[in-house]
């Protein structure tokens, strides 16, 4: 048996859907598919604004125009991430500046915030590691007292909840990702959440996105024509891609709900190994957390034992995969001035952290395939 690490789901409307959309000729932005995908996400998520993106990495960038960020701004983030989330600040001349993450949830430790924050301090930027999230109300307590922005990087958390409110709507922003190796897909794709109802931002937003003219004023019939008004850049994505990312929404409740029982049969039959030879911890989903699933994990005890792991279920045809390398240690983040004894807690989990196979169409005879090598190697 084979078992690759992700393979995309399909809903069997997509095809119905862009044909729909060429037969419309709304192949180009803001067309009939991408209002269809804000209105969802507006709904879903109870924010008043949603604006679809080209991806995920370009949801940020627009985010780092609208708190209208300077060269020399810091905003503090965690180190264990993508590169698009401290490519967005470098990109305007601001400063990263990386926190230690929660072993619990591999999310940032909201603990660690406050002794980072100075007087340059613009924003906080948290990453909802898998789809299970960080402890966003002291977060928020924290931008409160320090009069900051909260910018949360939700590209792994559409549909996660944390103390029953979606992630990506308690900061001022929010910023999701649909690139094909996300529960719901686009192939490329994205969107921001306005999630303050300010009608000042609501409209930058609109601008910045449609290359700094007033083209959505245009579009609704308030204005006769359209002109450039401020910065920004092409961030509206084809009709097209959006009317597969609506398929894959539509179907969102039952998607989650298959990644659910995958996960929970990989945390029940594998917590006997825990604590027993080189597994030292997996995948947790603490109280208030309600995890959309988008990943699972397992924790080693070194990354020797880590990197046999990937290399023994390779040979019995299983796919794995090492996550983040802690940005903080990378060369860049040299660069910037960081060294790996910064962060001792990202610095380990980028070492030892494994993800096993998991995908939406994935059946529990896949996934007890994969538990029994687990076992045959790991010698439980």
């Amino acid at each position: 048996m084979k078992i690759p690490f992700n393979k995309i789901f399909f809903t069997g409307k997509e095809i119905i859907y862009i044909s729909e959309a060429i037969k419309m000729t709304s192949v180009i932005g803001d067309g009939y598919f991408n209002n269809k995908v804000a209105d969802f996400l507006e709904n879903r998520l109870e924010v008043p604004k949603v604006l679809t993106t080209t991806s995920g990495t370009h949801s940020l960038e627009l985010a780092m125009l609208l708190i209208d960020i300077k060269p020399g701004d810091e905003i503090i983030l965690p180190s264990f991430t993508f590169t698009s989330t401290a490519n967005a600040i470098l990109l305007f001349k601001g400063r990263p500046i990386f926190v230690d993450i929660n072993p619990a949830t591999l999310s940032i430790e909201s603990k660690e915030i406050e002794k980072k924050i100075s007087e340059k301090t613009k924003a906080i930027m948290p990453v909802h590691y898998g789809g299970i999230g960080c402890e966003m109300d002291s977060i928020m307590e924290l931008a409160h007292k320090h009069n900051l922005f909260v910018i949360e990087d939700a590209a792994q958390a559409v549909g996660a909840k944390y103390l029953d409110k979606p992630l990506g709507t308690w900061g001022h922003i929010g910023c999701y990702s649909f690139h094909g190796t996300k529960n719901f897909i686009s192939g490329e794709g994205g969107a921001i959440s306005i999630n303050n109802n300010n009608p000042q931002l609501i409209e930058r937003a609109e601008i910045i996105r449609q290359k700094g003219t007033n083209r959505n004023k245009f579009l609704k019939g308030e204005i006769d024509k359209y002109s450039w008004v401020d910065i920004g850049s092409s961030y509206v994505p084809s009709d097209i891609l959006m009317a597969v990312l609506y398929a894959q929404l539509a179907a969102m409740d039952e998607i989650i709900l298959k990644r659910e029982i995958i996960v929970n049969h990989y945390i029940k039959r594998l917590q006997p190994l825990i604590g027993r030879g080189s597994l030292i911890s997996m995948t947790n989903i603490p109280e208030g957390f309600k995890s959309n699933y988008h990943n699972f994990y397992i924790v080693l005890r070194d990354e020797q034992s880590r990197d046999n792991l990937i290399n023994q279920l390779k040979i019995h045809g299983i796919q794995s995969y090492i996550h983040y390398l802690p940005l903080h240690s990378s060369p860049m983040g040299r660069i910037l001035g960081y060294s790996p004894s910064d962060l001792p807690i990202t610095e380990q989990i980028g070492a030892t952290l494994l993800r096993l196979p998991l995908y939406t169409d994935m059946t529990i005879e896949e996934c007890d395939f994969v538990i029994e090598k687990l076992y045959d190697i790991l010698g439980g």
